[in-house]
């Protein structure tokens, strides 16, 4: 759990996500301080993207071996988002989306199963 309204998930390495959850805490923590008001999720994305792409260009550094899914409410929007995450530091929206081991079984029981009314 990042915020009250935001949650992140992953697949690859703990401490790489362990240092990816720190950051996000810190950004939304901030945030909140600054102006009073929950991280819009979005915002969040892109910033946690940000570092992560930092890392694939930085010298001394590796790339970090986690992808992330982000999941929360925008409140400005009053609508769930999701967004996955890569390593490269590119980060897609989804209506429903799985990754991981048995990523295309969950695809594959996402798409029968699926609804708008979800």
């Amino acid at each position: 759990m990042i915020a009250d309204h935001i949650g992140m998930v992953y697949s690859g390495m703990g401490p790489d996500y362990r240092l990816l959850v720190r950051n996000a805490r810190k950004l939304a923590q901030n945030y909140f301080l600054t102006y009073k008001e929950p991280i819009p999720i979005i915002q969040l994305v892109q910033r946690v993207a940000n570092l992560m792409q930092e890392y694939t260009q930085s010298g001394g550094v590796r790339p970090f071996g986690v992808s992330l899914l982000i999941c929360g409410w925008d409140h400005q929007e009053e609508r769930p988002y999701l967004f996955q995450c890569d390593p490269s530091g590119s980060y897609f929206a989804w209506k429903a989306t799985a990754m991981g081991k048995n990523a295309v079984n969950g695809k594959t029981f996402l798409e029968k199963r699926y609804s708008e009314d979800l």
